[in-house]
């Protein structure tokens, strides 16, 4: 049973109340979730469920190859079942940070204008790999143009296409190690407005201007081709 993505429409949402739709050991589903299910490199949020006087940790979320979300409990031994109704409560300082580095990422990307074979995004580190070729980067300037995109206010806004229409334009596409799904009647893309638009599943914040001062802390090379770019908050994250 698919479950309803709420966080895709409502990335702000911060409770929700849903109903469990089933249950296996310490995981459980959702009828319709405001947390995010790992994946695209972006971690599944974390957070709490309330049924009635009770609260359970919620670690981590995943999403099953039928579409449904699922959120693994602190304890197995829950007693929850199926048709009970649960108050969900995302971790939002954690999320926030995770959609402020996924915009920075696609922000890091308008800049490089090469494919990118792999990345990691955390709480306060992030990464990037691309494939340059002879092209050189440099840490500072690439500081430097982030920053710029970032107090430009630039606003960050979702849109749907189809298959046919993404297939269409393929230059769409950018992450050569992640694709957007081939059976989805309809893809997300993500549009940093003139500066980025590319497939995008993830939870991203509404404007540049909430993603906080960065920096590119280290440039790897991962083969003669490939460079990994590190980016992590210029100021300490409370």
């Amino acid at each position: 049973m698919m479950s309803e993505a709420i966080f895709q429409q409502q990335p702000y949402l911060t409770s929700l109340r849903s109903t469990i739709t089933a249950v296996d050991g310490q995981w459980l589903e959702l009828a319709a979730s405001i947390f995010y299910p790992r994946g695209g490199g972006q971690p599944g949020d974390s957070g709490s469920m309330q049924v009635k006087s009770n609260t359970f940790s919620v670690l981590d979320t995943e999403k099953t190859l039928e579409g449904a979300i699922r959120h693994q409990l602190s304890d197995e031994n829950h007693g929850l079942r199926p048709g009970d109704s649960v108050e969900m409560q995302l971790d939002w300082p954690r999320r926030f940070r995770l959609m402020q580095m996924h915009s920075a990422l696609h922000l890091l990307c308008s800049l490089i204008p090469k494919g990118v074979t792999g990345g990691s995004i955390g709480e306060h580190k992030s990464r990037l790999d691309f494939d340059l070729g002879e092209r050189s980067v440099d840490k500072q300037e690439l500081t430097r143009q982030l920053n710029q995109l970032i107090q430009s206010n630039i606003p960050i806004t979702q849109q749907w296409i189809s298959q046919a229409e993404l297939a269409a334009n393929p230059d769409l596409v950018r992450t050569l190690s992640v694709q957007p799904p081939k059976n989805a009647q309809r893809v997300s893309l993500v549009n940093i407005q003139g500066i980025d638009i590319q497939p995008c599943g993830g939870t991203h914040v509404a404007n540049t201007g909430e993603i906080c001062e960065l920096r590119v802390s280290k440039i790897e090379n991962k083969g003669k081709r490939n460079r990994r770019i590190h980016i992590v908050f210029g100021e300490p994250q409370g």
